[in-house]
């Protein structure tokens, strides 16, 4: 019998101690019933067929997990709104992290590359603070006796969305990669308001007037595409004037790239700063053929969510 006591004492301690007598006993019991049953049939048992019978009910770990199942680090009631709330607020300082890399970028108008690391490094810092802020926020919660029920809103049967397709569903992915477009996009062309004569004369590299000027007409198109990515994240559901509103959106801004692509300059070059560093007309070249590539971007989703409308008017 050593092997089975031995065998509950390892079970008890992976019990939690207000739990393990009560445990142990029901545990001894059930081993002893089960050995008084094996030595009517085969007589004295040895050492080995008492091993035999705690190997078949597995290891203690999982004997006790039986009894107690492990809770887990965070409740599963909270699990949909926590992942919801770590989608957000990531999204949120990843836009928030754009605007901050592209004004030190337009400062000192430091290479791509570290351009990009900027971007990556403050965001992986940042990121690692909120989740580790969210995640031990919500552990407290989900130790709360009446967590389930505090985290299962209120609703209503009518207030659920139509059955349709897959695509309905609306990527929080797609929706922040969208916020920072446009969030570069704005600082690219606004950056002036923040920035002294002397920082705008040192510039190497900056928007022609032109472009700039013209590009400052386009912000209210840019400003709408920010509102309808926010009203995206209150009704993750593609619909009818969601659709309406992104066809509107991404015809602007196929016209307004096709127009950049063929209206002149889009950069100027501070020459005298960066001597013999770019041949421009092959930058020019450059410049209009990456235009009208990234053209294609809101092209597609301008004929993908035409698709989608005719889609919608035959359901």
């Amino acid at each position: 019998m050593d092997l089975v006591t031995r065998y509950i004492a390892a079970v008890q301690r992976e019990l939690p101690e207000d739990k393990r007598d009560e445990i142990g006993r029901e545990l001894n019991a059930n081993i002893r019933d089960q050995l008084d049953a094996l030595t009517e049939q085969k007589g004295e048992l040895s050492d080995d067929d008492s091993a035999a019978v705690l190997l078949q009910m597995g290891h203690p770990r999982d004997v006790a997990q039986q009894f107690v199942p492990p809770q887990p680090l965070i409740s599963l009631s909270y699990m949909p709104v926590y992942r919801y709330t770590l989608y957000m607020v990531l999204g949120i300082l990843f836009v928030l992290q754009i605007i901050a890399s592209t004004s030190a970028w337009l400062h000192s108008q430091f290479g791509l590359l570290l351009y990009l690391k900027s971007i990556a490094s403050g965001f992986i810092g940042d990121a690692c603070l909120a989740f580790t802020a969210i995640t031990v926020t919500y552990m407290l919660l989900s130790r709360e006796p009446t967590a389930a029920a505090k985290a299962t809103p209120n609703w209503h049967p009518r207030q659920l969305p139509a059955v349709g397709p897959g695509w309905q569903t609306i990527s929080l992915q797609n929706i922040f990669t969208d916020l920072g477009t446009y969030a570069f996009l704005l600082v690219m062309i606004w950056y002036p308001l923040w920035f002294t004569p002397e920082q705008l004369e040192a510039q190497r590299i900056s928007l022609a007037e032109p472009a700039r000027q013209f590009l400052t007409w386009c912000t209210p198109v840019l400003l709408a595409g920010i509102v309808l990515n926010i009203g995206q994240l209150k009704q993750r559901f593609w619909n009818r004037p969601l659709l309406i509103a992104n066809v509107t959106l991404n015809s602007a801004l196929v016209l307004i790239l096709l127009y950049l692509a063929v209206s002149g300059p889009l950069l100027e070059i501070n020459m005298a700063a960066l001597p013999y560093v770019f041949e421009w007309d092959s930058l020019q070249r450059t410049i209009v053929v990456t235009l009208l590539i990234t053209a294609c971007f809101p092209g597609y989703e301008l004929v993908r969510d035409l698709l989608r409308l005719k889609r919608l008017a035959r359901a």
